[in-house]
């Protein structure tokens, strides 16, 4: 197997009395989809953010690529951000900006790594709002005209229209009808698939998580009780806690 593109470990961070992480470490290959999932308060949401660089833990280690993530200078990880990784928001509206069209938000991205031809920074836009199923004559819209799952497509074009290596997503499909999550999911998959992506994909969602995930780690009370691949924890979960949240979907 290749080197993890991102490992962590001993990542601990407290809230006052509250253990968000404790002790957790996690590790991610090139092209693998791993799932967080857990309840609200499990920490899964700290994680991500840590591991993103967006909160600083009290203790532990995160390398990307070997390179010490908790170590760069904010510079550093911004270029990263806009380069080799991104970032997938529950509420698309903290991921896209709200004041400029769609073909402008897909843009912007391009543009943060060199594109400067205005033609194929539209074209390429263009193709993009197609690969996510947008009109491309809706390219001049702002994204307040679009109903939320059009917000979610538009914010995921906006990531991947760079290619980045580590995309991080924090419960994608969170907020949605029913039938636009499953639209979504399948959407995503395909994505990922296509372009060979890493994702860690944070979710309450046990059958979003089987869908797209390859290991699944789950979250209780700031540590990670169960991980494995995803179809061996789904089918013959291990921790009392793991066993309830799958029995809790068969009931549902």
């Amino acid at each position: 197997m290749s080197a993890p593109l991102l490992q962590a470990s001993g990542l601990q961070l407290r809230f006052g009395r509250v253990a968000a992480l404790d002790g957790v470490a996690i590790d991610i290959h090139p092209g693998e989809v791993v799932a967080i999932v857990g309840e609200s308060g499990s920490g899964k949401t700290t994680l991500l953010r840590v591991l993103s660089g967006l909160m600083r833990p009290d203790a532990g280690e995160v390398l990307y690529r070997g390179e010490d993530v908790l170590g760069m200078a904010e510079a550093a990880r911004r270029r990263l951000m806009r380069t080799e990784w991104g970032f997938v928001h529950q509420n698309p509206r903290d991921g896209l900006r709200l004041g400029v069209t769609a073909g402008g938000n897909i843009g912007e991205r391009l543009m943060a790594v060199g594109a400067r031809h205005y033609g194929n920074i539209r074209a390429e836009a263009a193709e993009w709002l197609k690969r996510v199923e947008i009109d491309p004559a809706r390219m001049d819209d702002i994204p307040g005209k679009f109903s939320g799952g059009m917000q979610q497509r538009l914010q995921i074009a906006r990531v991947l229209v760079t290619r980045p290596r580590l995309v991080f997503m924090d419960e994608p499909t969170g907020g949605l009808d029913v039938s636009v999550q499953a639209r979504l999911l399948d959407l995503i998959r395909a994505l990922v698939a296509d372009l060979g992506l890493a994702v860690l994909i944070v979710t309450h969602d046990i059958a979003a998580a089987r869908l797209l995930a390859h290991r699944i780690l789950v979250m209780r009370q700031g540590q990670v009780v169960e991980e494995g691949l995803t179809d061996r924890v789904l089918d013959d979960p291990q921790h009392p806690y793991t066993q309830l949240l799958v029995s809790s979907v068969l009931a549902a």
